[in-house]
């Protein structure tokens, strides 16, 4: 049931706040929660059922697993249940997710055939698999506690967050599950949520979805086989680019706004990081939970930066490399995961060498922006294509391995107008979280590098006339959801 279909907007979400505003008003919070918890399994059932079960069983073994590490007090034994629980939830994610690549790739190398059953990817399985190994480290370092069972159960199933995060953390949202005035919605929540949600809505259908109209067709060309023009190459990886920001960005605004109609902050996911300028920068940027989780779990226990610069180097490509497998079984995303880890080594390099000096200028600060946004740009060719061979032609194309035939199949009138005016809004215009900073929309607005929590020009602030510009925008973004839909793109990992 995804954010922008008329199910979820006119009937699931009604009901579900209309619920959840009378059970917390008459009855113990406890019946809240249960609601909330409900609703959650059933908007995860509504895909397919069967997959409840799934969901349901790794709920009920972490929750057990991290009883027991609650209660051992043996280092060993602590030690021996940790790795039980990491080992079953990547082996379900394994199974899951890379049982097929790893059979067509041991089939490709061995030439052996190795026939396995149809696997249908489970909705939100790396999400909910990467947030409860964060449980479960957390509760084994003494950084969480094991809670109620229901509590649990909410803190993985909230459903603002379950299918595409952020990944959440246990001590988190434990805290604002417990606190009694969380259960007496308000006006305040609401709108602010509600404004968000719509802003996210926007920048998905009417953006985002625009974009791809382009960009689709270019990569399905190369796909089968046929080479772009430059230009319809260039316009295609553009296309691209601001379609999976606006994707992303909208349905981190979207997720955010849903937890604050609950009076519920979630964590902070996107903060424009094609401003950013450095590769390292973006990375605190973009899907910001996931870099958190990548950086704690995996690349701090490898080693992190403290075993000398090679082994640091290392860390830093085995992080991404298994961050971009994370994002699809194939080996483009590996590719992607490989050509950002050798831009952090490049980056941390350049760090080591000459500081950031080149970035307290501000033509040093421009230069250095648009140099990250082509390395993100390139690396997002793979990300998109749907083989090495599409991906190659991509390329080749941009870079005129075809030639500089400049015809091309697409409207490129209507594309070039919405390229030239989406660099405006990525690099000129406040983000979401900015007009709505004085609101400290998301946790970790406040602390995160570049988000002074003052009021400006641009600051939302309730009143009449943005009221019915905020009701004007959704109801014109929900009369184009009832025309068409499409998925939002991180749903597929």
């Amino acid at each position: 049931m995804l954010f922008n279909s008329t199910p979820f907007i006119f009937v699931f979400l009604p009901l579900v706040l209309i619920g959840y505003a009378a059970l917390s008003r008459f009855a113990d919070r406890r019946v809240a929660i249960a609601w909330l918890v409900m609703a959650s399994l059933f908007y995860y059932g509504w895909w397919k059922w069967i997959y409840l079960a799934l969901i349901l069983i790794s709920i009920v073994v972490n929750f057990g697993l991290g009883r027991v590490l609650s209660t051992t007090s043996g280092a060993a034994g602590r030690r021996l249940v940790l790795a039980a629980g990491i080992t079953i939830n990547l082996g379900l994610l394994a199974y899951f997710k890379y049982a097929a690549f790893l059979a067509a790739t041991a089939d490709g190398v061995l030439g052996t055939r190795i026939d396995l059953p149809p696997i249908v990817l489970p909705l939100a399985i790396s999400f909910f698999t990467f947030q409860q190994i964060a449980y479960l480290v957390d509760v084994y370092l003494h950084q969480a506690r094991a809670t109620r069972f229901l509590d649990y159960c909410l803190f993985v199933t909230f459903f603002p967050q379950l299918i595409a995060g952020p990944i959440v953390l246990q001590r988190e949202m434990m805290p604002q599950f417990t606190r009694r005035h969380r259960y007496r919605m308000n006006s305040s929540d609401m709108s602010i949520g509600l404004t968000m949600f719509t802003l996210g809505l926007a920048k998905k259908v009417l953006i985002a979805d625009t974009c791809a109209t382009w960009s689709t067709p270019i990569f399905e060309l190369a796909h089968s086989g046929q080479t772009p023009t430059v230009l319809e190459a260039w316009a295609a990886v553009l296309g691209y680019s601001f379609q999976i920001y606006f994707d992303f960005s909208g349905y981190s605004d979207m997720a955010i706004g849903l937890g604050r109609m609950f009076g519920i902050r979630l964590p902070l996911n996107f903060f424009s990081p094609y401003k950013a300028a450095s590769i390292i920068d973006f990375w605190r940027r973009w899907h910001i939970t996931l870099s958190r989780f990548l950086r704690d779990y995996l690349y701090i226990p490898l080693g992190g930066n403290r075993r000398g610069r090679s082994r640091r180097y290392a860390n830093l490509m085995v992080t991404m490399l298994l961050g971009g497998l994370w994002h699809g079984a194939g080996w483009t995303f590996v590719v992607w995961g490989a050509l950002h880890g050798l831009y952090l080594m490049i980056n941390h390099g350049w760090h080591a060498a000459r500081g950031e000096r080149l970035t307290s200028t501000v033509a040093g600060r421009i230069a250095s922006t648009a140099v990250t946004f082509l390395a993100v740009l390139i690396a997002w060719v793979f990300f998109r294509a749907a083989s090495f061979e599409a991906a190659s032609r991509m390329l080749s194309a941009m870079f005129g391995g075809a030639g500089f035939e400049w015809q091309t199949r697409l409207d490129i009138h209507n594309a070039s107008i919405w390229i030239v005016l989406l660099p405006v809004l990525v690099w000129l215009m406040p983000n979401t979280q900015q007009l709505m900073g004085r609101f400290r929309p998301a946790m970790g607005y406040s602390e995160h590098v570049g988000c002074p929590n003052r009021k400006s020009a641009w600051s939302w602030r309730p009143n009449p006339a943005l009221a019915c510009a905020t009701s004007a925008l959704l109801l014109y973004t929900i009369w184009h959801v009832v025309s068409e839909r499409s998925e939002f793109i991180y749903y597929q990992f």
